[in-house]
Order: C-alpha cells, then sequence, then structure tokens
C-alpha cells in the first residue's frame, strides 16, 4: 500500500462529507423558499381582503382583481392572473391567525393550502391541515384524503364541533392522538366489490390480500401482526380474525369480522380476547389493546344501550353502497384491479 492510497480514501470521504452538506444546504433553502414565497401570498391576500372591505361598493372588489392582476403582470411577469390573486384571498380568508401561518409555512407547501382552502366548512379545513402537518402527507397524499371523504369516515367526525376543534388543539400542540382520529366508520370494503351476502371468510381472505391499501383506510401507524391469531383460555383455542399494532396509539387492535348485526355476546366475545391479549401480549410501556368489531349493520338504539360508544370497543359498519360512492371508485380503482387479480389466482 503507498501513501497515496490513504489520501485518496480521505480525499473521496471528503467530498462525500461536503456533497453531504451542500445536498443538505439546497433541501432547507427549498423548505424556505416556499416558506417564503406562501407568507408572501398570505399577505397579499390578506391585503386585498382588507383593501376591498373598507370600500362599500360590492363590484368593487372584482375592479380591483381585474386591475391588481394587469399591474402586477406588466411588473413581475406570469403567475399573477385573476385566479391566482383569487386563491390569495381564499387563503388569507381561511387563515386569519398570521401566526399559525407562519408555523404552517414550514410544515405544508402552497399545492397543499390550495387544496385545502377548497374544503369549505371549517372544522374539516382545520382537520385536513392537522393531520397533514402532523402525517407529512404528500399533496397527493392529502388531495387522496380529502376526495375519499377521510373526515366524514373518521369516528371523530361525529363529535361536536367544539371537541373536534380542541382534540385538534391538543394534537398541534402535544402531538397527542386521540383514537378517534385513527379509526374510522364506516370502513370503506365497497371497493373489494364484496356484496351484501359477505362470507366471512371471503371478506377476510380479500382484506389480507390487499392488506398494503386497505391499512390506509384502517388509519395511521397501524402495522398487520397476525391473521386467525390463536389463543388459549381454560384448554380451549379461540382465534382473533386479525391483530394489528398501532404506533400512534401505542397499543394492540384486535379485529373481529361478523356477517351480521351487531350483538352482546360480540362484545363478550371481544372483552375475552382483550383481556387475554392485555396480559401476555402488552407490553411494558403501551397502552390496553383495542377491539373493533365489524358488522354488516350497526343499530345505534343497541350500541347506547351497552354504552360501547363510550368503552374501548368501537363499532363499525361495512357497507356496499356509499355516499358518493363515485368520488371514491375513481381513487380506488387501482387498488380494485389489483385485488381481483390476485383474487382471481
Amino acid at each position: 500500500m503507498t501513501r497515496k492510497e490513504p489520501l485518496v480514501r480521505n480525499e473521496q470521504q471528503l467530498v462525500g462529507e461536503i456533497s453531504q452538506l451542500i445536498q443538505t444546504s439546497k433541501q432547507r433553502v427549498v423548505v424556505t423558499v416556499n416558506a417564503e414565497l406562501t407568507l408572501l401570498y398570505w399577505h397579499i391576500g390578506q391585503r386585498i381582503n382588507q383593501h376591498i372591505l373598507n370600500n362599500e361598493r360590492a363590484e368593487y372588489g372584482k375592479e380591483v382583481i381585474k386591475n391588481l392582476s394587469k399591474s402586477l403582470t406588466e411588473q413581475f411577469g406570469k403567475g399573477w392572473g385573476k385566479r391566482h390573486l383569487s386563491y390569495l384571498m381564499q387563503f388569507a380568508a381561511a387563515f386569519p391567525d398570521p401566526k399559525i401561518v407562519h408555523t404552517l409555512c414550514a410544515q405544508l407547501s402552497w399545492s397543499h393550502f390550495k387544496l385545502i382552502i377548497a374544503v369549505d366548512d371549517p372544522i374539516k379545513r382545520d382537520f385536513y391541515t392537522t393531520m397533514a402537518a402532523q402525517e407529512r402527507w404528500s399533496v397527493r397524499t392529502l388531495d387522496n384524503r380529502i376526495g375519499s371523504l377521510l373526515f366524514e369516515r373518521t369516528a371523530i367526525s361525529k363529535k361536536p364541533d367544539e371537541t373536534i376543534s380542541q382534540e385538534l388543539t391538543l394534537l398541534r400542540e402535544k402531538g397527542e392522538y386521540n383514537q378517534s382520529m385513527i379509526l374510522k366508520d364506516p370502513y370503506i370494503l365497497d371497493f373489494l366489490e364484496l356484496n351484501d351476502r359477505y362470507l366471512e371468510k371471503d371478506l377476510e381472505d380479500a382484506i389480507l390480500r390487499e392488506v398494503e391499501q386497505f391499512l390506509l383506510e384502517l388509519g395511521v401507524g397501524f402495522t398487520f401482526i397476525a391473521r386467525q391469531k390463536r389463543i388459549q383460555i381454560d384448554n380451549d383455542d379461540f382465534y382473533i380474525d386479525l391483530l394489528f399494532y398501532n404506533r400512534k396509539l401505542k397499543r394492540l387492535i384486535a379485529i373481529e369480522l361478523k356477517t351480521e348485526a351487531f350483538k352482546h355476546s360480540h362484545k363478550s366475545q371481544m372483552e375475552l380476547y382483550l383481556a387475554w391479549l392485555a396480559k401476555y401480549e402488552q407490553e411494558e410501556g403501551e397502552n390496553p389493546p383495542l377491539g373493533i368489531i365489524l358488522c354488516t349493520s350497526k343499530k345505534q338504539e343497541q350500541v347506547e344501550l351497552l354504552d360501547l360508544n363510550h368503552s374501548d370497543i368501537h363499532i363499525a359498519e361495512y357497507m356496499t353502497v356509499l355516499p358518493s360512492k363515485e368520488i371514491l371508485e375513481q381513487r380506488l380503482h387501482l387498488a380494485v384491479s389489483r385485488a381481483k387479480e390476485r383474487f382471481a389466482k
């Protein structure tokens, strides 16, 4: 070995380290530029809104947008059309607090905000904003989540607006997830093209064959553990249909699939499973296991009688006919095709 060889290796290491510094710096510049651009857009939108608000003529707003677009285009080139300025005004109106905008700009791009401001309901908008920032969703993922009506299918959507706002604030400030943000009700099983006459075995097989796609519908942080998990109680064998672990909730998730309306015996069976999991499978530092019972239908009055809405058993329904099905079919077309191909083998 010559003396030059160590020098060559040292130089290569030096080049590698400097290259990494350059790449990291470039990434920071991109993030910084995006944040500054988004903040600029907010300030422009806020200023236009304030200017129009100070004028009493209703038609004045359209005149301002038209004239402003023309002047800015002449001075700064393309990119300042009337439609774009309207987006900026909507942006400022949807996010009136500059402190919140400043924080979000470091987490979300302008493309994220364009999708979010199209959501009319403030609570839904807050939900998608918070989840996109916390989960670091890509623009495409956010678009898919909105298009597939994620909020409407999440258990938190059934709570009062004030409660939803409080839980989203807790998530933003402390990073604490409430299970209702993760569990969906109802789950979408229609994309597997299973009709009302479910065979429990066929349903389970279809879910497992498309488990990667279906995990996204179950919620963030789910990891598949076992199918037909065998447990033994008093020398009798029992089988948990599906067993998952959720990193966000830090707990095991037991899932039972039923091809009938919810019965009290289902609750008793799930409680038995959860007690066994808590005793033999729950690790130190984890939360108690959670049970999910999937039924072909759900009678709300029965759920209230059993007080399940306030327990750790989350009753959900899977339906073959969903509202806004047309929206979902487009998003799930590819998953359906793959499910068909694998199911045919």
